[in-house]
């Protein structure tokens, strides 16, 4: 099943290429942690396929570190630059993300490595890294911390988005580009129902799913706008 975790890989770095494209000439610095985001899941889409034919310490604590750790916090700050207004807020909460994210990766660099247990190539890396890598309590509380805040900020994000322009009766493609957004933000929650209920094969297809809804939402959030007459009623999820 490593060449879905290889397509999903291929996916999300012309997902990236296309926000950080965006970024290029809009200047948002929600593009801009998108973007980054984004890389942070294809290293771990990527990690996955490199696990699927081998172990390696550097593969494995990459694929936690981005996929476990970065990647929610860093979209959802995208997205929280893009709805925060109040002055100074975002870049705030921005900086202290940097800070964490610093933390996290020397934390997961020292982590040490069981080598006693043997790892199975054939059973998806979720599965197995508990026994392999020691965590250390500041580990997976930050862990928890960062996941929290990147749903918060991108789910809640894209759905209050998504109201806003219901209510307003304008962008109609935004308000679907938004709940697609938060339709692919929530699949990592079933992912791991997949897992326990010991369908692995289906971990790799949601996380595929995961970077298709994203894509679609954003493609179709970043349409055509509409009359300035209608635009002009939401102003605040510009993308």
């Amino acid at each position: 099943m490593h060449y879905i975790s290889l397509l999903s890989t291929i996916i999300t770095a012309v997902f990236a290429t296309a926000v950080l494209s965006r970024y290029r000439y809009k200047k948002g610095r929600h593009l801009l942690f998108w973007g980054i985001g984004l890389i942070f899941y294809g290293i771990g889409t990527l990690t996955e396929v490199i696990l699927g034919l081998t172990f390696s310490e550097a593969a494995l604590k990459a694929w936690y570190l981005s996929g476990a750790m970065l990647t929610a916090a860093w979209l959802g700050q995208g997205t929280i630059f893009l709805l925060v207004r109040k002055r100074g807020v975002a870049p705030a909460l921005a900086a202290a993300l940097v800070l964490v994210s610093i933390l996290a990766v020397v934390l997961v660099a020292l982590a040490p490595i069981n080598r006693d247990v043997t790892f199975d190539v054939r059973q998806p890396i979720s599965t197995q890294y508990k026994d392999i890598m020691g965590r250390s309590g500041l580990i997976v509380v930050l862990t928890i911390l960062l996941n929290i805040y990147g749903t918060i900020g991108l789910v809640g994000g894209a759905i209050y988005s998504a109201f806003l322009f219901w209510r307003k009766r304008v962008l109609a493609n935004r308000m679907a580009g938004n709940l697609l957004i938060a339709a692919g933000a929530l699949m990592p929650a079933m992912a791991g129902s997949f897992v326990n209920a010991g369908l692995v094969d289906w971990l790799y297809v949601s996380e595929m799913l995961v970077v298709i809804l994203m894509f679609l939402g954003f493609r179709q959030a970043t349409a055509a706008k509409e009359p300035a007459s209608q635009t002009s009623a939401v102003s605040t999820t510009q993308v």
